[in-house]
């Protein structure tokens, strides 16, 4: 029916409705218009209606939208009237779309629901975005973007120029933005425009951005014969051998008619057995195909007879490939659009390669300061005092699990570790007196004796941690403020707890400066490390230096322990994890010297993290190389980066 008798009839049934009734609304007059392929609900012919609702600029569309999409909207059958409808208690109350007010009743029978498919629902779904886009709530408008970031239409992309720059929301003002030109890439039919949008997008670093680039530089293999074409849809020459797989360049001459099959030697020697006669195959007497040359003349002479299948030799291939020139077009977007999608992906993969580099900076700075922690401890007992403690990670094991036992009893994790930093300080100071004063200070000036006593002792604080603890690992928990990361970008980022660590170790380096050259102790350390006789002399008690010394390397430890806690695993044998690392980092940057233990501890975690990212696959051999590289360091330089003076250079 034409559409003027369509709305002459729609008009004509309420002319002869009931006096209350009003003239139709403009909504419902374009709900009649398009009634036919809305009642038919078919996703390949309701597009029209859901697109012209969505551009009508009615009040009343988003409702109608939403509605249907909910299945919520109804067809009264005796006059065709689309209305809204809510289920009583013996028929369902009608509600006109327009003015959302009740028109009366209907049984279920005298309507009809429509009852859109997941098909349809999705098109609603996107006609829908445009109503979002504009809505006053800012958690309906992020939806929004949220539902074009999953699924994008060309749809969108007017959608989201009509309200990019009006948004109050300045984050959800710049998504739009960046979305719209991300649209624009996908759907806009004017070149200039796409290529514009690629090319602001230069060195971004957004994963959206490389998954909007990537297809438009996909290509196809073409080949030619004789020299290659020009042209700026040709993305590159290929050249069999190098680029491209001499059997793959040959398979495509195949596959476009260009060149007969291939034929293995095993098949063309069979062929030739099949068509050995009086001795003879082809004419050439079989006692001559005793090259392949031969062989493949007697082939050919039988293609050339019809008794075999005319397919290529080694020659032929070799002469085929010469003979034809391979290329790969771009086949997903214009030659221009590519073109310029293909620079800005180069701009990226530079820019994300400065930003890994950045990224493992920051990972080697982090391991560097995890393993100055460890090793500030034992730079003291072993630097200044020259005992080689090797029960040290157990200390770092001691204040781990103090950390732990007081989370038991404070559930607050901030004022948990608050409590566990000092705790876990006087816990190890404790108990590192008590070995110096019970093992080491009997066993000064004998190395081998104090590396056996300490590694026996390291095994028995071991086994009374699994005793206590049990062998599962146990959770030192951080604070909800050190949870997440801090993110720069989609290629750079660092835990908090990291950066955490980080400032702990700086922090630690402040305060053992202070100490070593503010304090009086300090002051007494160092006579004792320069001269001890000299320093007794003066009235300095080295044995109460040393207790002291060791019990401070000790305490330092255990304060480490709880840190490292918040980042590794808290387990019997977790000190066994950082004890070769903080001797390697000790030794290479110069026994005693806090200096050098800082340098170490940064070539050593710049170090290990360079070996795993040239071998990402094989933690192990990392550390192996690693080990390697220390020794072969020594032997160059024995006493570190920064040799130290006195006593402990002498030892």
């Amino acid at each position: 029916m034409p559409r003027f008798l369509q709305l002459l009839t729609v008009y004509a049934l309420w002319l002869a409705a009931p006096a209350t009734a009003q003239a139709p609304s403009a909504i419902q007059a374009l709900l009649q218009e398009h009634r036919e392929i809305i009642e038919k609900s078919s996703r390949k012919t309701i597009g029209p209606a859901i697109d012209a609702l969505a551009a009508s600029g009615l009040p009343e569309a988003r409702s109608v939208l939403e509605k249907w999409q909910a299945k919520e909207l109804w067809l009264r059958k005796e006059d065709g009237l689309f209305v809204y409808a809510e289920k009583g208690t013996d028929s369902y109350t009608l509600i006109d779309i327009a003015s959302a007010v009740e028109i009366g009743s209907a049984g279920k029978r005298a309507l009809k629901q429509l009852k859109p498919n997941s098909g349809i629902r999705g098109m609603i779904a996107a006609a829908l975005v445009q109503f979002q886009l504009n809505d006053p709530d800012p958690v309906q408008r992020a939806a929004a973007l949220d539902a074009i970031e999953r699924d994008p239409e060309a749809s969108h992309l007017a959608a989201l120029r009509s309200g990019s720059g009006a948004d109050p929301d300045l984050s959800l003002k710049a998504r739009k933005a960046r979305l719209e030109r991300l649209l624009t890439i996908r759907f806009d039919p004017d070149e200039a425009a796409r290529i514009a949008a690629i090319e602001g997008f230069a060195g971004d670093l957004g994963v959206d951005v490389r998954a909007t680039l990537n297809p438009l530089v996909a290509t196809t293999r073409g080949v030619v014969a004789g020299a290659a074409p020009q042209g700026p849809a040709i993305a590159r020459i290929l050249v069999p051998g190098t680029d491209l797989a001499r059997d793959d360049a040959y398979t495509l001459l195949v596959e476009t008619g260009l060149a007969p099959p291939r034929i293995s030697r095993e098949n063309q020697r069979a062929a030739l057995i099949a068509h050995i006669v009086g001795g003879e195959v082809a004419g050439i007497q079989v006692a001559d195909l005793n090259t392949d040359a031969a062989r493949d003349l007697a082939y050919a002479e039988l293609a050339r007879r019809d008794q075999v299948d005319a397919l290529a030799t080694e020659a032929d291939v070799d002469a085929a490939l010469a003979a034809h020139s391979f290329y790969e077009t771009f086949s997903a977007a214009p030659p221009g659009v590519a073109q310029a999608a293909l620079q800005a992906l180069a701009a990226i993969d530079r820019s994300v390669g400065l930003n890994q580099a950045a990224d493992l900076t920051l990972d080697a700075l982090s391991l560097a300061s995890i393993y100055f922690l460890a090793a500030i401890g034992l730079a003291i007992t072993f630097g200044v005092m020259g005992v080689i403690n090797m029960a040290h990670g157990e200390f770092i094991m001691m204040g781990a699990y103090t950390g732990y036992v007081v989370q038991l009893f404070v559930p607050d994790y901030t004022l948990s570790i608050a409590i566990a930093l000092p705790l876990a300080f006087a816990v190890t100071f404790g108990a590192g007196v008590t070995m110096e004063r019970l093992v080491i200070r009997w066993l000064y000036h004998r190395p081998l004796e104090t590396l056996l006593a300490t590694f026996g002792i390291s095994i028995a604080l071991q086994q009374i941690a699994k005793n206590i603890f049990g062998t599962q690992a146990r959770p030192l928990t951080s604070p909800d403020w050190l949870s997440g990361a801090l993110v720069l970008n989609d290629v750079v980022s660092i835990s908090y707890i990291r950066i955490a660590i980080f400032v702990m170790a700086l922090f630690f380096l402040a305060v053992f400066l202070f100490i070593m050259r503010r304090t009086r102790l300090g002051l007494e350390v160092r006579a004792v490390t320069q001269n001890p006789r000299m320093a007794a002399s003066m009235g300095i008690n080295p044995d109460r230096i040393n207790m002291l010394t060791f019990g401070l390397g000790s305490g330092i430890a255990g304060v480490a322990g709880v840190t490292i806690g918040l980042y590794a695993k808290v387990t019997s044998e977790m000190g066994q994890d950082y004890i070769v690392q903080s001797f390697m980092t000790v030794v290479v940057g110069g026994v005693g010297n806090i200096w050098g233990t800082l340098l170490g501890a940064t070539l050593v975690g710049f170090l290990q993290k360079g070996i795993e990212w040239l071998n990402p696959s094989n933690t192990l051999a990392a550390q192996t190389y690693m080990i390697l590289f220390i020794i072969l360091f020594i032997q160059f330089r024995p006493k570190g980066i920064i040799a130290l003076k006195g006593r402990a250079a002498e030892a």
